[in-house]
This record gives C-alpha cells, sequence and structure tokens, in this order.
C-alpha cells in the first residue's frame, strides 16, 4: 500500500500553496555578493526575533551546527554535547573532519544538561587535556523524544559557560517548538547563546534551509566558512522566501502537531505491543515495544496500512507529527494501531 499517513519526520513536508507563491514572486540576486535582498531579509528577519546581531542562510541545519563549531573551536579543542546529541550522531562525523576537535560526551535525562553535569567535565588547563572550549545544546533534543530546554534551564548553563570561558552554542532543530511549548519568547535566546541553528525544514515546513545567528563577528567568519564548505549559494532567495513565508504562518499552528502527538501517545500506551512510552513534550513519539515483538515488524506491518514511521533501535519506533498530518489522519492512524496484532517473535 502507498504512504497515506507519514511520521518518518517533520521533513517530509511540501510547500503549501501559499508558499509555493511566495517562492516564486521572491525577488533575488546573487547572495556570494550580498545582493540576494530576499536571503538578507530572512537573515535579519531571524537575527531581530532572537536578539542577536546577525544571520547566515545555510542550505541545512548540518552546515550551520558544522559552521558555528568551527567558528568557536580551534584543532585540540574539546567539544561538551549529550552523547544523543545531533551534531555528535548524525552528522558524518563532522566535529573531528572539519574542526578537528574531539567530544566530550555527557548522559543527560532525555538529552538534557546540566550545569551540575557540565562542571566536572571542563578540563583544567593541562597539557595532557583538549582544551575545553565550547558546549552545544539541543533544542528540541531528537533523541529525547522531543524534551526540551526552558529558558530557565539554560541560564544557569550559560552563566558556567561565561565564568569557565566557553562558548555556548544552540542546535535550534526544532527551536520553535520548544518555544511553543515553554511559551518563552525567541528575543530572549540572544543573550545566553554566542551561535544559534535555527532549522526551517522540520516543523515550520520550508523545504530547505537553516539559519546560523551569532554576532557580527562571529557570522563574518561564518561566511568564508560556509563557501568553504560549498554553501555559497547564488539566487537563493528563493529558498528563503519559503523560510519568510514559514515564520510569518507557521509558528503558531505547531501547538496542533504537539496535540496530535499526545493523541498518538496515548494510543500507544494502551496496546499491548507497547511496553512504554516516553513522555510527548512536542511533536516526537518515542516508544519501545513490549517483550517478544520487534521494532522493524510493527514498522512493516504499519507500513501495509500505509501508515510509515521509523525504527531508532532494535525495540524503538519513532513517529513525528507535522504540517501534512491532519487531525483525520490522526484518528485514521489510531484506528490501525489500536487494532494492529503484530505476532509475537515475528
Amino acid at each position: 500500500m502507498a504512504i497515506q499517513i507519514d511520521f518518518r519526520s517533520d521533513t517530509v513536508t511540501k510547500p503549501t500553496a501559499g508558499m509555493l507563491e511566495a517562492m516564486m514572486s521572491a525577488k533575488v540576486g546573487d547572495d556570494v555578493f550580498g545582493e540576494d535582498e530576499t536571503v538578507n531579509r530572512l537573515e535579519h528577519k531571524l537575527a531581530a526575533l532572537f536578539n542577536m546581531e546577525a544571520g547566515l542562510f545555510c542550505p541545512s541545519g548540518t552546515m550551520s551546527n558544522q559552521i558555528a563549531i568551527k567558528c568557536f573551536t580551534q584543532p585540540m579543542d574539546e567539544v561538551i554535547c549529550d552523547q544523543t546529541a545531533h551534531v555528535y550522531r548524525y552528522e558524518g562525523g563532522g566535529i573531528a573532519y572539519h574542526s578537528m576537535a574531539s567530544v566530550r560526551l555527557l548522559n543527560g535525562s532525555r538529552g538534557i544538561l546540566t550545569p551540575e553535569l557540565i562542571e566536572p567535565e571542563i578540563n583544567e588547563a593541562n597539557i595532557h587535556y583538549p582544551n575545553s572550549s565550547l558546549v552545544v545544546l539541543e533544542n528540541t533534543v531528537n533523541k529525547g523524544g522531543g524534551a526540551c530546554y526552558s529558558l530557565a534551564q539554560i541560564e544557569p548553563i550559560h552563566t558556567l559557560c561565561n565564568i569557565k570561558g566557553l562558548k555556548l552554542h544552540l542546535d535550534g532543530a526544532r527551536i520553535f517548538n520548544a518555544l511553543i511549548r515553554t511559551g518563552d519568547a525567541a528575543r530572549d535566546y540572544g543573550k545566553y547563546f554566542d551561535g544559534i541553528s535555527v532549522c526551517l525544514s522540520k516543523g515550520l515546513g520550508a523545504p530547505v534551509g537553516s539559519v546560523l545567528l551569532g554576532s557580527a563577528e562571529t557570522i563574518t567568519k561564518a561566511v568564508k566558512i560556509r563557501k568553504a564548505f560549498g554553501g555559497g549559494m547564488r539566487q537563493a532567495g528563493f529558498l528563503a522566501a519559503a523560510g519568510i513565508y514559514t515564520l510569518d504562518h507557521h509558528i503558531d499552528r505547531l501547538s496542533a502537531d504537539h496535540h496530535h502527538a499526545q493523541a498518538l501517545a496515548g494510543a500507544l500506551g494502551k496496546v499491548s505491543y507497547v511496553f512504554s512510552v516516553m513522555p510527548v513534550d512536542t511533536n516526537i513519539v518515542l516508544f519501545e515495544v513490549a517483550e517478544g515483538f520487534k521494532a522493524g515488524s510493527i514498522v512493516r506491518q504499519l507500513a501495509e496500512k500505509g501508515i510509515a514511521c521509523n525504527t531508532t533501535g532494535p525495540k524503538t519506533i519513532r513517529m513525528v507529527t507535522h504540517l501534512d498530518i491532519s487531525s483525520e489522519m490522526i484518528d485514521m492512524a489510531i484506528e490501525n494501531i489500536i487494532h494492529l496484532h503484530p505476532s509475537v517473535h515475528k
């Protein structure tokens, strides 16, 4: 059966009619020359929204994260992050490849770090140790089932980094989901982070792109690194226009995705083939299958019903809600989840 309901990721969305119209009518120029006014407008819009000095439009969140890490480290430095962090697990070994830095992995609760976890792992000055130079947080935490930081949790980490002389970067892959969940204001983030990567192609629904935010000095450095990474796009305003559109139209509706995710979690918590469901804070549902069942088998059987999702391990499955998932689709998915009877040991 063809896919009818796609929970694999919030990256699978298609541009809406309004977004396509905005893209096709965008005023463009050569962005490498700094002449694409739509790109410039997107960068300025997000920088102002997060109360930071400047922004840089990049093709992906992976690129914007890796540019930031290179800006904030030197070879033989060390990056501190959670062991589930996207910058460590899912960016192709980019920290080692691009920045020649080592990584100190911590075990946060659902990927959420605290000053108490971080401080003991900051190296003292010693020729035997790498220089601890950067802490990276992820908001929301993908492997943590969409767990998110509040500003009250971020502030003491910022204070610690400031005292110890470390930079602080935010992988804001789903930052607007976190803002909807916590009620915090985007403008308050700027005073806590040296860099923020804001992804536009996940819950917000743009087809491409992420914007790195930072000081004017950081972004000047980042422009050259982006060029060296091959990320210097030309008439990129067609893509940037989608980003502007989604910022204007798709932020508030993220609460619907959160509601849909909670509904899925409620249904999954009632069926015999699910052992446990991770708490749902935003739009990601992670669950563990019960003893005797295999995650891959359940994913295949759901696919036969037209429902696509992914395994994240032999016993775990992920579902992600997004712009292209309607309430009717959620009802249909729940009906199939409840009436699915997977065989044990298959």
